[in-house]
């Protein structure tokens, strides 16, 4: 029964732990934009096109 003394104040101080947690993530912007993330990793984004590997002189690209 004595070890219900510790383990129930450890238990309250990780609930805690845990809700500053949770509170910091939402005021710093993780749960914001929840779909982007998975678009930006399916559709491809043209104005940042992959370099070509076999395109050793970037100075050389058709940007007219």
């Amino acid at each position: 029964m004595s070890v219900v003394l510790y383990l129930l104040p450890l238990a309250l101080l990780l609930g805690f732990i845990g809700l500053i947690a949770f509170i910091w993530s939402l005021k710093s912007g993780q749960y914001d934009d929840l779909e982007g993330a998975a678009n930006r990793i399916l559709f491809q984004d043209d104005d940042h096109p992959m370099p070509d590997k076999s395109d050793k002189n970037p100075s050389s690209s058709s940007d007219v």
